[in-house]
């Protein structure tokens, strides 16, 4: 009897230590695709089609609302039968920054989009909201899914490439799970592409405060090979057919790396747990972007590449604004300039409501003064010699040592600074000279630092906890 008493408790004690496995009773991931057309005036939706993806859903069932208040778009998951919300979450999409584009004041385009969430088990009703003027949510469609429709596509595909563990630090419900994959990689580069994914991985894991949360993230990478080595840059006269479809000059923009086909990037990142997803490009010329809850991407053999893949990161995980206000950008302000829902950049409507007011210092001034004049006049002449030596085709080794050369001015300035390091408003933001504000004379956001600032920091960690807490 005493032996048996001693069994039945080692086994008591056995269950009690080992973590139940959160993802055992998961739902699969459901993927809601469709259509977003329109010009700088209107925009309609429709459905494309309702897939059941192949994995289970990756998320944390414990943080399934999404509290952040980020994005230009919101989308909730309803239930029928009750009309309780049962899953949220923001994000901005490739529409969202093309209908600031002068283009879109001329023609109507239509981009391909998803919604991701997990299966449920009765219907729902999809509400997507959009911020009006004065930053609210705003329903613009609503729809219907039905997870028992006939038309509910649940067929299965052999994944395009292996699913290489970069790191994994737990149970996907509970962790930050990062997708890397590559595009413009043949079969005889995919050892290149892995090599390179390894490398940024550890860059980013080596910049506050993802270093301090590293063991909050999964990072997974895949990389369906490609016919031709590289990505398209039309600019140049370039084409491929990558397997992701990035390329160069997105908007117009020579320096801007996007994919437009939304449904190749989904078709592949299905076979991954993932919330994040960046693109690793086979190119070296300089380039990448970043769009918040939507991917980010980098050019991984370019010198830059280390500030680029963090920088544009920054966008795609915590929504972060661009900082900077000296380069050419494809976008146009709207005329009544209103507060950024961007947790680091501000219009400073009122000075006494600064949104990180708790993080600036009783003795420092808001506004706060810098050497803007200094910083402009080198910047203006920067810029040209930049375009120079793009319009001109120039070896990528030249651009390389002249961004060297700026990073160097910019260190020396700003070392001079009186209010380097603090918090503040410093002008200068948001691609405007004036009316928008940045917290740090200093951030990746803003130059080729190898930090972010305070703000950008807390906005960084507080997207982890929504998906690590």
């Amino acid at each position: 009897m005493k032996n048996r008493f001693l069994f039945v408790a080692a086994i008591l004690l056995a269950m009690i230590s080992i973590p139940a496995n959160t993802n055992a009773a998961a739902p699969r991931t459901m993927r809601l695709d469709y259509y977003h057309t329109g010009n700088a005036a209107q925009e309609l939706f429709s459905v494309d089609k309702v897939v059941v993806e192949p994995l289970a859903w990756a998320g944390n069932p414990q943080r399934a609302i999404d509290d952040t208040n980020l994005g230009k778009y919101f989308f909730e998951v309803l239930d029928r039968n009750s009309n309780r919300v049962v899953y949220s979450r923001g994000f901005a999409s490739m529409y969202g920054e093309w209908e600031t584009t002068d283009e879109a004041k001329k023609i109507n385009r239509t981009f391909h989009e998803s919604l991701r969430f997990p299966t449920p088990a009765a219907p729902v009703q999809i509400v997507l909201k959009k911020r009006d003027a004065n930053n609210a949510f705003q329903q613009v469609w609503s729809v219907l899914v039905d997870p028992k429709d006939m038309f509910v596509d649940t067929s299965t595909a052999k994944a395009p490439a292996p699913l290489i563990e970069i790191q994994k630090s737990g149970d996907p419900a509970t962790k930050v799970d990062f997708l890397i994959l590559g595009d413009g990689y043949t079969a005889s580069e995919l050892k290149k592409f892995e090599s390179e994914a390894r490398r940024l991985t550890e860059l980013l894991f080596a910049t506050s405060p993802f270093k301090e949360r590293r063991n909050d993230f999964n990072v997974w990478a895949m990389c369906p090979p490609a016919q031709e080595s590289g990505i398209s840059r039309p600019s140049t006269g370039l084409h491929r057919q990558s397997p992701l479809g990035a390329t160069y000059d997105a908007f117009g923009s020579e320096r801007y790396v996007l994919t437009f086909d939304n449904r190749a990037l989904r078709q592949v990142a299905q076979f991954a747990p993932y919330e994040f997803i960046e693109i690793i490009t086979n190119s070296r010329t300089y380039g990448g972007g970043g769009i918040f809850n939507l991917y980010s991407t980098v050019a991984a053999a370019s010198e830059q590449a280390p500030y680029i893949f963090v920088h544009e990161f920054g966008h795609h995980f915590a929504g972060l604004a661009d900082e900077y206000y000296t380069s050419p950008v494809a976008y146009t302000q709207p005329a009544e300039r209103m507060e950024p829902w961007e947790p680091n950049v501000t219009a400073l409507l009122d000075p006494t409501k600064l949104k990180w007011q708790d993080l600036v210092a009783k003795d420092t001034p808001v506004p706060t003064p810098w050497q803007k004049e200094e910083f402009d006049k080198h910047a203006l002449e920067y810029g040209k010699r930049r375009a120079q030596i793009r319009a001109q085709n120039r070896p990528e080794e030249e651009m390389e040592a002249l961004f060297r050369e700026n990073r160097e001015f910019e260190v020396q300035l700003f070392a001079k600074e009186k209010y380097f390091g603090k918090v503040g408003a410093f002008e200068g933001a948001n691609y405007e000279a004036k009316g928008y504000y940045r917290p740090e004379v200093d951030c990746i956001m803003f130059t080729r630092s190898k930090e972010f600032c305070k703000v950008c920091q807390r906005a960084i960690e507080r997207v982890v906890d929504l998906y690590a807490r």
